[in-house]
C-alpha cells in the first residue's frame, strides 16, 4: 500500500509541474507580429501576374496554367 501511495503521489506531483508549465507558457505567451496582406511579396507578384494574363488574348489559358 505504501508502494501504491508514494507512485499516485509522485504521478501527481509530474502532472502538477506539467500543468503549471503549459499554463505558465499560455500566460506568457506574446503574439507574433501582424503583416499585412499587401506587404508580401507574394501578394503583389500575384496581382502583378494576374493583371498581366487579362490583358493577354489567351487569358484563359493563362489563368489554368497558375493555378
Amino acid at each position: 500500500m505504501k508502494f501504491e501511495s508514494m507512485i499516485l503521489g509522485t504521478l501527481f506531483v509530474a502532472c502538477f509541474g506539467i500543468c503549471a508549465l503549459v499554463m505558465g507558457a499560455m500566460l506568457t505567451a506574446k503574439p507574433a507580429a501582424v503583416q499585412m496582406t499587401g506587404a508580401t511579396p507574394s501578394a503583389s507578384s500575384v496581382a502583378t501576374t494576374q493583371a498581366h494574363c487579362a490583358q493577354r488574348i489567351d487569358a484563359a489559358r493563362c489563368a489554368g496554367s497558375n493555378g
